[in-house]
């Protein structure tokens, strides 16, 4: 199982959804929910320009017929997802070089970690797999072999944050919004244990990564740092071409990374919202289960991710309204292309 991250997505490691992402629709979808919890539905393809903006306008929301945006929102709400199901486990075996599809894939996620409100996603996926010696595009994202041995392992890591609008998040109302990143990096990945019959394989896996803004002027907005144990199961209780992966571990971040999430400006302060600095440390941990199936031309995945803030260093923010979190995600694929050269690798 591929190091995980985040979750309102952070920490996350990529997957092959972000690797392409599709069009979104001109559609103007109709959500449903509460202060609490809603719902986001991206319809078929259409105008790349656009996207729903349920999340995300400056408008104040309603339940109704709803104007759309970007797709830059689309775009990262693919790499959210994918860092969510690149928790997915792996077993080697015969595969193409190269394969082409597509599917489907729902979540459900806090706006950010330590949001008492949660948004559901619901959008179709491309897929898309290369599986070259040194540069790969698989559930693990696209990236290069930096180096490559029976123990240790070497490669670039990359994550993702989703946007906030802060007028549809209760604890935000008033601040500057959140804007969705992109987090780049490198992960060194060890393996501490590996069964006879190599169906269990133990490994520790330490991503550092930068966390960057995505918007018309980027801006860099820390460092973060999850080392965490991740056990992978071939065939599970028996159960056949399916693979079982457990992953945990503690996060920390920079100072700065914090405060972009958690500190609040004497000018922000309000009632119930005092001015706050966050601190860079402990971030918590995270633990996640998740269970995937291989088939000729056919792939479905699942996870469930229980997330924790208690003790972290910015735990007293008023920014914090929720110290435990569960997220979930399952998503399907079909490939209809595929190379005719076979290579040695993990689904």
């Amino acid at each position: 199982m591929p190091a995980v991250t985040a979750w309102a997505c952070t920490p996350l490691q990529p997957s092959p959804f972000h690797a392409l992402h599709g069009a979104a629709s001109r559609a103007r979808p109709r959500l449903a929910g509460n202060s609490t919890t809603r719902t986001a539905i991206k319809l078929e393809p259409g105008d790349s320009t656009h996207y729903n903006e349920r999340l995300y306008s400056n408008e104040t929301p309603t339940a109704m017929s709803l104007p759309i945006k970007r797709l830059t929102r689309s775009s990262s709400a693919l790499l959210c997802l994918a860092g969510l199901l690149a928790s997915l486990p792996a077993a080697a075996a015969s595969l193409p070089l190269w394969e082409v599809g597509a599917g489907v894939a729902g979540m459900s996620l806090p706006d950010y970690r330590g949001s008492d409100q949660t948004t559901s996603y619901i959008f179709p996926v491309p897929y898309f797999v290369y599986r070259g010696e040194f540069l790969k595009a698989d559930r693990n994202g696209v990236r290069g072999m930096l180096f490559d041995s029976d123990k240790v392992e070497l490669n670039l890591s990359l994550n993702g944050t989703l946007p906030v609008n802060s007028r549809d998040n209760l604890a935000r109302r008033g601040m500057a919004n959140l804007k969705p990143t992109v987090e780049l990096g490198a992960n060194l990945s060890v393996n501490l244990w590996q069964s006879s019959n190599q169906d269990i394989r133990l490994d520790f896996r330490a991503p550092i990564r930068t966390a960057v803004t995505i918007e018309s002027s980027p801006q860099q907005i820390g460092w973060l740092f999850s080392p965490n144990l991740n056990i992978d199961i071939k065939n599970p209780a028996g159960l056949q071409n399916w693979n079982l992966g457990m992953l945990t571990g503690p996060l920390f971040n920079s100072r700065r990374y914090h405060a972009y999430f958690y500190s609040v400006d004497p000018a922000q302060a309000i009632a119930g919202r005092p001015a706050y600095s966050a601190p860079g440390g402990y971030a918590g941990s995270q633990a996640t289960l998740a269970l995937s199936r291989r088939a000729a031309r056919s792939w479905v995945g699942a996870f469930v991710r229980y997330d924790t803030v208690a003790g972290a260093a910015f735990e007293n923010s008023p920014l914090v309204r929720q110290r435990h979190a569960v997220s979930a995600g399952i998503a399907a694929t079909w490939v209809f292309g595929e190379s005719s050269t076979r290579v040695n690798a993990d689904e």
